[in-house]
């Protein structure tokens, strides 16, 4: 059987990463920023994707540029619950049934904004979204799967006082403090405001994740704040392996207890080893991969931004992905940002298929993978159910394409 883009635009999917900031609408932006009166390179969808949001980048830092911008407009909890709740309609027109939105609270609270009601917002946003979309005749009778969502909340491994307002305090709080324990504090105080939205709030906060630079930041000083996680039963993910090498990801598993790794694109490089206590390089990747896959997990694979972020990668036939398939390693499909990135969900399965000559069962198996190792909000009980109901439809909309 033909896959064809079509196809997979009508499968029920997963995006278990996917950054707010990352995936506002262009034309929100720009709107949003002339009622700011925020500054941007242009006022137009087309002027911004040829300056900001483009299909190639040079480097990461290139990429990162346009979070700037985005996060420029996220600084009312209006804003920020316009921006999720259109992010869960984008999903949804494509046909993504589940979504787990990440975002840095403290990059967007300070002044007359508390962590609670940044995540408060986002859970207004994509609740309204969701109550929308589970109120159509063929959701509501059972036809088809509803749509579900879970927020997990970014902690820095470096920011400075010019990030946002609550990071400019807490610098000069700590003023005589060292860097990696004002990084550590604040880690821990993260995690704090999740505990409460989650126990005291009720809202779906189902994990936590580490983001920033990795070189020079290891994850270690953020032990404290991912048990803190731990304790109180938060799921737990790292971006590990992006820019840095294969004993990144073994840190974050080893050091904070990752249950899921975000890209992992160094994974099968033993080139860019760097510790010294390294002897054999190709044993450790092999010992590494087998560690994973024998805990079981999962890899959220970001093609496109990969691409993007990465020079070495010219062609996407040489991504890490192939290597990852061929050693049964547990992965998702995931965007990364799907504006800064130019993407859809629709779009890197079909990438993927594309470039790695998936069959349909692959594919299948990927979306299975997206569904269990998800960080469901609801009962376990209830995760089975769903799980079997969006692949119940999966194979309804096969058998309508045959």
């Amino acid at each position: 059987m033909k896959i064809t883009r079509e196809l997979i635009e009508k499968l029920p999917k997963t995006d278990l990463h996917l950054h707010l900031d990352g995936s506002i609408r262009i034309s929100t932006l720009i709107e949003l920023a002339k009622e700011s009166n925020i500054e941007l390179p242009s006022y137009t969808v087309e002027g911004l994707k040829e300056t900001v949001f483009k299909d190639n980048y040079n480097d990461l830092e290139d990429y990162l540029k346009g979070f700037g911008y985005t996060c420029s407009v996220m600084r009312t909890r209006e804003n920020i619950e316009r921006i999720a709740y259109e992010l869960a309609l984008d999903n949804q027109n494509e046909g993504v049934r589940y979504i787990e939105v990440r975002y840095a609270p403290q990059l967007h609270a300070g002044g007359n904004m508390t962590m609670l009601e940044t995540i408060e917002a986002v859970d207004a946003g994509l609740s309204r979204a969701k109550l929308e979309f589970n109120n159509r005749v063929e959701v509501s009778s059972g036809d088809e799967p509803p749509f579900e969502y879970g927020i997990i909340t970014c902690a820095m491994r470096y920011f400075n006082k010019h990030f946002s307002t609550y990071y400019s305090d807490i610098v000069s709080v700590h003023s005589y403090s060292d860097e990696d324990k004002i990084f550590g504090l604040a880690s821990l105080e993260m995690v704090g405001a999740s505990v409460k939205a989650r126990r005291e709030l009720g809202l779906p906060v189902v994990g936590v994740d580490l983001a920033g630079p990795e070189k020079g930041n290891p994850p270690v000083h953020h032990r404290e704040a991912y048990m803190h996680a731990q304790r109180n039963f938060l799921n737990k993910t790292v971006h590990a392996g992006e820019a840095y090498g294969p004993e990144s990801i073994f840190q974050a598993i080893t050091e904070l207890g990752a249950d899921r790794i975000g890209h992992a694109t160094s994974l099968f490089n033993p080139s860019i080893i760097t510790d010294p206590l390294i002897l054999n390089r190709d044993l450790y990747i092999n010992d590494l991969v087998q560690f994973i896959a024998n805990r079981r997990i999962t890899l959220e694979v970001c093609l496109t931004s990969n691409m993007q972020t990465d020079p070495k990668l010219l062609r996407l036939e040489d991504h890490p992905f192939r290597m990852m398939l061929e050693n049964k390693l547990s992965c998702s499909i995931c965007t990364d940002n799907r504006t800064v990135s130019h993407t859809t969900v629709t779009d890197e399965v079909y990438k993927a298929v594309k470039a790695f000559n998936l069959s349909l069962n692959d594919v299948k198996t990927l979306m299975v993978y997206g569904f269990k190792r998800s960080f469901f909000p609801h009962a376990y009980r209830e995760k089975r159910t769903y799980v079997r109901q969006c692949m119940n439809y999966f194979e309804k909309v096969v058998s309508e394409f045959v």
